[in-house]
């Protein structure tokens, strides 16, 4: 029906906003339209909107990136951020321009337009594990650091096996008494406010990175090597030169700098949502929100990264906030960094199950009116079953790092490629143009994502050793 009302007008350069302003924005008095499952007025304001997606975009993989930069020096780390920040804004140009011409803000419904059912169901089952897989890395973080913090702030020295030391009971709290409430929002925009708190936590971190390079000298001895360690993967890349900053350098940790950067730019689940609820929504106005959360986001992990680096050279670690807990364990101000992480990331837990509610929305009930019920149902199994898997799996990193390697390629890469090549009309561009020649190429960048992705899973596996570095 849609693509009918489509056909009978010009293929002009307005054609995308007479169609979204057609499908998107509210009909007049009397006007006869058929109802979709995203169609209201948004009312989330442009800043509130960036605030979202920048939460969304930022993720636990910030603490990994002064690890990548060791692994791949200044020049090639810069370079490869930028040509990931440019992909990644790509990748939303091409979701925004296939939901403009079929008059949809849904991921899954663009699916569906592209390739029937299947396409529906594949979108829906991507976004949902890629999205748990986040939640439970974000829950992962608050089971090992929570007890840490806490148990520095009460002076303990070790840990004497109090209820509020256990991380198990302590993400239960956390999911019950904060991750809930704000998931039982109806609308998206409404998080703007704990999103905005959320980065302004990470800030207060990408701040402490920088003041903390200019007051810890190199070399360090090797006492602090000496410290017991708190995770599961920690990685000290001693060389002989342990104070000078590499322009480029490759090893064998080289090859995990690029799925690293890109899992760490995924937004993509997030995008239509927000698009849906933004106030005077239009295709260039949404590319405008994008455009700066990455930017911004951009700048964060460049600095994060420099900075970091700067400081323990090839002695940084996989995580960079242990690499300072292991200099000086007492360190009050990395202990408030430490709090600061923890609430950014339990703050974006909300923002990333969205998405997954959506989707499920799509496939079980998509032809049924909103209800309190299915939505609070939703949010309580999703976080029972988040909590579930972070309490019972111990080698949680690995099992979600498979998935990443599967899902986020395909979310920033392949299915936006394919469905623009699907959805935009022939009459349009036509099959061989150069936007939809690029377009495949886009879609073919994945698949080579994913293939390399996985062959270093399957290979750290096959060998023993540990995946380092933090994905989204």
């Amino acid at each position: 029906m849609e693509l009918q009302k489509m056909n009978g007008h010009s293929r002009d350069d307005g054609f995308d906003e007479l169609a979204e302003h057609e499908e998107f924005l509210p009909h007049k008095a009397g006007a006869k339209k058929e109802t979709h499952f995203t169609d209201f007025e948004g009312k989330t304001s442009f800043g509130m909107s960036i605030f979202n997606l920048s939460n969304a975009i930022m993720g636990s993989g910030i603490l990994g990136l002064a690890y990548a930069m060791s692994n791949t020096g200044i020049i090639l780390f810069i370079l490869l951020l930028i040509c990931i920040a440019i992909l990644s804004a790509y990748s939303i140009h091409l979701l925004l321009k296939s939901a403009g011409v079929v008059g949809i803000r849904a991921y899954e419904q663009l699916g569906n337009r592209a390739f029937g059912p299947p396409g529906k169901v594949l979108a829906a089952v991507i976004i949902t594990i890629h999205n748990i897989g986040a939640m439970s890395s974000y829950l992962f973080i608050v089971k090992s650091e929570l007890p840490l913090v806490i148990q520095a702030f009460l002076s303990k020295h070790e840990n004497t096996g109090e209820w509020y030391l256990n991380g198990n009971y302590l993400i239960i709290i956390v999911s019950a008494l904060i991750i809930l409430p704000l998931a039982l929002m109806r609308q998206l925009g409404y998080l703007g406010y704990t999103s905005g708190f959320s980065l302004s936590c990470m800030v207060f971190f990408l701040i402490s990175v920088i003041y903390k390079r200019f007051n810890i000298a190199c070399p360090f001895g090797d006492d602090h090597h000496n410290q017991t360690s708190f995770h599961d993967h920690v990685h000290i890349n001693a060389t002989d030169d342990q104070c000078e900053a590499k322009m480029f350098t490759v090893n064998s940790q080289t090859a995990y700098t690029i799925p690293i950067l890109a899992f760490a730019f995924v937004c993509h689940p997030e995008v239509l949502p927000i698009y849906t609820e933004l106030r005077d929504a239009t295709k260039k106005r949404m590319q405008g929100v994008a455009n700066i959360s990455i930017m911004a986001m951009f700048v964060m992990y460049l600095l994060t990264a420099l900075f970091g680096y700067l400081t323990f050279y090839g002695n940084v670690e996989s995580e960079l906030l242990h690499t300072y807990s292991r200099v000086d364990p007492l360190d009050v101000l990395v202990l408030c960094v430490r709090l600061a992480v923890l609430v950014a990331v339990t703050l974006t837990v909300p923002v990333v199950l969205f998405p997954i509610r959506r989707a499920l929305l799509q496939i079980l009930f998509a032809d049924k009116p909103f209800s309190w019920a299915i939505h609070i149902g939703i949010a309580f199994c999703l976080l029972f079953l988040v909590n579930l898997l972070v309490i019972l799996v111990p080698s949680i990193r690995d099992i979600f790092g498979l998935i990443g390697a599967t899902s986020a390629p395909s979310l920033i890469f392949i299915l936006p490629g394919i469905f623009y090549i699907r959805i935009v009309p022939e009459e349009q561009e036509p099959l061989l143009s150069r936007t939809k020649i690029t377009a495949a190429c886009f879609a073919a960048l994945g698949f080579v994502f994913m293939v390399m992705s996985l062959s270093f899973i399957i290979i750290d596996w096959s060998t023993g050793e540990s995946r380092s570095g933090g994905g989204h």
